[in-house]
């Protein structure tokens, strides 16, 4: 098992992670004007895309000597209503360290082959923006 998930109650939740123990907390959103403590569900799958493709960049790119440390993602979910879902992810991913054309192209490329990334139903919307220093 990868992982329990209990609901507390007034629309809190925590997953367990079970092989390091670690706790997430996840807040249901009532509405889009609510105060947000937590993830909601949508976001940590948001969120997951960003983490899917550092995750495969830094592992696929460590024979080429691929360094991203400091990289960030900035990224904006935004819903649908009919019918309620994910409609649309915007990303901007800046990465802090000087690239040759070919380490960009290799960047780029890996984050559309990402398994979550590959993995979203094809109705969402990604658009992702790749910033790199000169």
């Amino acid at each position: 098992m990868t992982s329990k998930t209990t609901y507390l109650g007034d629309n809190a939740m925590e997953s367990l992670h079970n092989d390091s123990g670690n706790m997430m907390h996840i807040a249901i959103p009532q509405d889009a004007f609510n105060k947000r403590e937590n993830f909601s569900p949508t976001d940590l799958f948001a969120t997951s895309l960003a983490q899917s493709i550092f995750a495969a960049i830094s592992v696929l790119g460590k024979d080429r000597n691929i360094d991203i440390s400091g990289a960030t993602c900035e990224l904006k979910k935004t819903m649908y209503f009919q019918p309620r879902r994910i409609g649309e992810i915007f990303c901007v991913f800046k990465f802090p360290h000087a690239y040759t054309a070919d380490e960009k192209k290799f960047i780029e490329d890996t984050a559309h082959n990402s398994p979550v990334y590959l993995s979203l139903n094809p109705d969402i919307k990604v658009i992702m923006l790749f910033e790199f220093k000169d």
